[in-house]
């Protein structure tokens, strides 16, 4: 779900509705519903911002969830194994003081614990007549390496509940937003034909206008028009995608959002790439818009909320926002922050 305010406005009816619907409830104390169509627009930017900003960070959240849910994981599994070596080990020294305080030497068993290679510990006379001392001193060293991996491990695991806790918070934002939008889709059945047509010239005159503007600029002068081969492979993917709906955080087969869908995209072209927006901004190497080529991502807005895949000839493949399709458009219809080329 990557757009942002200017986007976020050129919309159609639906647009509509969401603005009037989360006007409502979005900022106390409660603010006049919007009484023209460029009144509504203003809303509809900022909520639909707001709206894809919260289900990016949700997105974050819940990586970073993950990243430290594995982090745990791993410290128990060395945890476990420490335990269990340690445990066997002291059962064992007794019959190491046992068998010394006779006169022999260490059991076979044990020899097989201390050595770092247990074939090694057949053929090797010196480790049968090592000191309870040496065996002491492993113990020593696996309750210590034990004692470092339980601190570890509570630390890791008081992270991953504040971890948890934040993306609770996310999730409860995003749902928050979902249900406003429900109640806005209920409130577009109330709206007359005529506004909703009238606000969908407005978005198509204004993404006109803005496209006019950027390609008059010159910025596409220098731009290359062909795209590598696995720009290609991202375009064909995208592509075939052209009509499945928005769909936050989705990631497809049957749905997208506008990070999901350049996921997928470079995913087939044999490239990873971050999940959301921002971190593909963050993450992937920028070139200068000048130098756009099919394949690179477009990446709009301050907060980098939507990307979207260039096709060349100054269009995109995007998936817009809830309620509208993945679809062609103009690359120059919303503020653009900047180009980041995968696989550079």
């Amino acid at each position: 779900m990557r757009r942002t305010l200017r986007a976020h406005g050129r919309r159609t009816a639906a647009t509509l509705t969401v603005a009037l619907a989360l006007t409502a409830t979005a900022a106390p104390p409660a603010r006049a519903e919007p009484a023209t169509l460029p009144e509504v627009r203003a809303e509809l930017e900022r909520l639909y911002h707001d709206a894809e900003i919260a289900t990016d960070n949700y997105n974050a959240a819940d990586e970073k969830v993950t990243e430290q849910s594995g982090k745990v994981r791993a410290l128990k599994a060395r945890i476990a194994v420490t335990e269990s070596r340690l445990d066997r080990l002291t059962e064992l020294a007794g019959a190491a003081a046992r068998a010394q305080y006779r006169g022999g030497g260490l059991p076979a068993e044990i020899q097989f614990v201390l050595a770092d290679d247990p074939e090694r510990a057949l053929d090797n006379a010196s480790l049968a007549r090592r000191s309870q001392q040496a065996t002491q001193g492993v113990l020593t060293a696996l309750s210590t390496t034990r004692d470092d991996l339980a601190t570890r491990d509570e630390e890791a695991a008081a992270e991953l509940r504040k971890l948890r806790t934040t993306r609770r918070a996310k999730d409860a934002e995003r749902r928050t937003i979902e249900k406003r939008i429900g109640e806005a889709k209920r409130l577009e059945s109330r709206l007359a034909r005529e506004q909703a047509e009238q606000l969908a010239a407005l978005d198509r005159k204004a993404a006109a206008e803005a496209q006019a503007k950027w390609v008059e600029s010159g910025v596409l002068d220098g731009a290359g028009t062909e795209a590598d081969a696995a720009g290609r492979k991202a375009i064909a993917y995208a592509t075939r995608q052209l009509g499945k709906p928005y769909v936050w955080g989705a990631e497809g087969p049957d749905s997208f959002d506008c990070s999901g869908l350049t996921l997928r995209a470079w995913e087939h072209a044999g490239v990873l790439i971050p999940r959301t927006s921002q971190e593909q901004w963050r993450r992937l190497k920028r070139v200068p818009v000048p130098d756009l080529r099919p394949g690179d991502l477009v990446i709009y807005f301050a907060e980098a909320s939507h990307v979207a895949l260039y096709i060349g000839d100054g269009k995109i493949i995007h998936a817009p926002r809830p309620g509208r399709d993945v679809t062609v458009a103009p690359a120059g219809s919303m503020e653009i922050l900047g180009v980041v080329r995968p696989g550079a």
